[in-house]
């Protein structure tokens, strides 16, 4: 039994859910997403402002679907309530980050500026030339948005320069001795 895919996904007041065919629609106060549902494998029923997934058959293939789609709509209620966020920092003697319009430009140590193109749906903040905030209602577009500018200059474990996201541990190495 699947601890996560028993308990119901509860619907804050302002936010409706719809089932059309495959397709679940979830709208809110921050806007509206829809997820593609596993048909074939859990059933999804929409009653007293809850959302419950339940595993059609006993098979290992839809109990795993279980809890991955009942935290895939718990992730688009949480997107349309209050939306995601990540934040990166950026380590470096000249590493910087700057905000224009919806272009996001770097300069991380290459001979030229990075300039990364922000998809539609995703905001892009930067308080501080150090500090990138992510933010929007889907959390795989940011999450994927965070990953690409972090790609472009990974954290080095010597320095410990680069950019890393806020919290990440980064093991640090001793170095060469003399």
């Amino acid at each position: 039994m699947s601890r996560i895919g028993k308990k119901p996904v509860a619907m804050p007041s302002g936010v409706s859910a719809a089932v059309e065919g495959k397709t679940l629609t979830v709208k809110g106060p921050k806007g509206s997403l829809e997820m593609v549902l596993l048909d074939d494998l859990v059933t999804t029923a929409i009653d007293d402002g809850q959302i419950s997934i339940k595993p059609i058959a006993a098979s290992q293939r839809s109990r795993a679907a279980w809890g991955l789609q009942r935290t895939n709509v718990q992730n688009l209620v949480t997107g349309v309530t209050e939306g995601f966020m990540k934040v990166l920092e950026i380590n470096g003697v000249g590493y910087r980050a700057q905000a224009q319009g919806k272009n996001l430009r770097l300069q991380l140590g290459y001979s030229h500026d990075v300039n990364y193109a922000v998809p539609e749906g995703v905001e892009v903040k930067t308080p501080d030339a150090n500090t990138v905030e992510i933010s929007g209602i889907d959390r795989q577009k940011v999450g994927q948005v965070a990953a690409e500018i972090r790609r472009w200059r990974k954290p080095e474990p010597y320095k410990g320069k680069g950019i890393k996201y806020r919290g990440e541990f980064i093991f640090r190495k001793e170095g060469k001795k003399k």
